[in-house]
């Protein structure tokens, strides 16, 4: 059980990261919901740590405005993202304690600062996923003399501008990321968007819930005994 729980946190960090830079926003405001299956490719893991590991992500959008949630058996993890301002909240439910965590930009650039620059090549490959063409991106990151590659597939017809801003990673693609990874020592997680559903949103859908308490990412980190 230990070694679940050390699974479970690392992937929520995986998690949290991945969220920071997959919702968007742009001129031509989309409205509706995308839906990722997330797998997991060539990762050494036993049957019953894998049924604990999440297998959807779906992102909510209305204009400027995003939700991105994963359930995971700690509790739903949430963040909204407001892209008018470059701000966003991070909503972190941990066997129902519930907590909200809002940064500001300064505070989201401050957290990317000392990653690794990503080298972005951009190519003609193409394909078709949930019913959008996609272009390929091959991105490549030097992390401490460790280099790691990504392949990714973005869309650039749904107005967005700078959509991955707060994503250290990808934030050099100027589309919205149907098909990416997150590669780390433990494992591999593939999202893959199966659906691109337009439809009405209501503004409190982008509310913070009367339930979750307003905190610091400091004060959440002290809270979980410094594992987040």
């Amino acid at each position: 059980m230990i070694k679940q729980h050390q699974s479970l946190r690392i992937i929520l960090l995986a998690i949290l990261t991945i969220l920071a830079g997959s919702t968007f926003a742009g001129p031509k405001p989309f409205e509706g919901v995308i839906t990722y299956k997330i797998t997991y490719p060539n990762t050494k893991i036993n049957e019953s740590q894998m049924a604990m590991f999440p297998k959807i992500l779906t992102i909510t959008i209305k204009g400027d405005r995003a939700k991105s949630e994963i359930v995971t058996p700690m509790g739903p993890q949430i963040e909204i993202t407001n892209y008018r301002d470059k701000t966003k909240v991070g909503l972190v439910n941990f066997m129902g304690q519930k907590y909200a965590v809002p940064e500001t930009t300064d505070e989201i650039l401050s957290e990317m600062k000392d990653d690794p620059v990503p080298e972005v090549r951009l190519t003609a490959d193409t394909k078709t996923i949930a019913g959008y063409m996609c272009k390929k991106a091959v991105v490549t990151v030097n992390d401490k003399g460790k280099t790691t590659t990504y392949e990714v597939w973005y869309n650039e017809d749904f107005g967005a501008s700078n959509p991955n801003f707060d994503n250290s990673l990808y934030k050099d693609i100027n589309g919205v990321l149907l098909e990416f990874s997150m590669i780390t020592p433990q494992f591999t997680m593939l999202f893959t968007a199966i659906s691109v559903e337009k439809q009405t949103i209501p503004n409190k859908e982008f509310d913070i819930p009367a339930d979750y308490t307003v905190t610091t990412k400091e004060e959440l980190q002290s809270k979980m005994g410094g594992g987040m």
